[in-house]
Formats: structure tokens, sequence, C-alpha cells
């Protein structure tokens, strides 16, 4: 059994990916959805890592597919942190 100090030098809190770090998203993708956790989210898969789609990226997506409806690519821009954070959709193909 490991100390509890031992235990803190180790540890690496659970983190999700965010969309944002990619630098290229199809818009093909399946959509899946965390439930077991105080704080629901949705994600998409990528190379085996799950990556954060905030609903705020899933509701720009629908404006610009009702004006471009043969939107293939996107990527998405993120600034500021916490509650004051944005996130801008860029289309690419």
């Amino acid at each position: 059994m490991a100390s509890l100090k031992e235990t803190a030098k180790d540890f690496v809190p659970k983190q999700t990916n965010n969309i944002a770090d990619l630098q290229s998203v199809s818009v093909e993708l399946e959509l899946a959805e965390e439930t077991n956790v105080e704080f629901p989210y949705k994600f998409i898969v990528v190379g085996g890592e799950r990556y954060r789609v905030p609903n705020s990226v899933i509701s720009n997506i629908k404006a610009i597919l009702e004006e471009n409806a043969n939107l293939k690519t996107f990527k998405v821009k993120k600034t500021g942190t916490g509650l004051n954070t944005e996130y801008t959709v860029i289309p690419l193909a």
C-alpha cells in the first residue's frame, strides 16, 4: 500500500482533451456522450483519444452547415479559460 505522499507525487489528474487541440476535424466523426460523471459531456474519438465537444461548437457547426451543406472539415479555436472560454469554428473544406 502506498502512502499519501507517494500517491500524490505520482498523481496525474484525469483530463479530457478538447476538440480545439486538433488541427482538423471531420463533420462525419461519431459523437458520443459520457454520462457516468458529475458533469456529462459530448466527445469524439480520434486516434484512440477522447476530445470533448462543447455545445457551443455543435451550435456553430449547425449554423455553418445551414449555409454550406458541403462542409467536410473544420478546426476550432479556443480563447479564454474557465467560464470565459469561447470557441470559434473555422470551416476548412
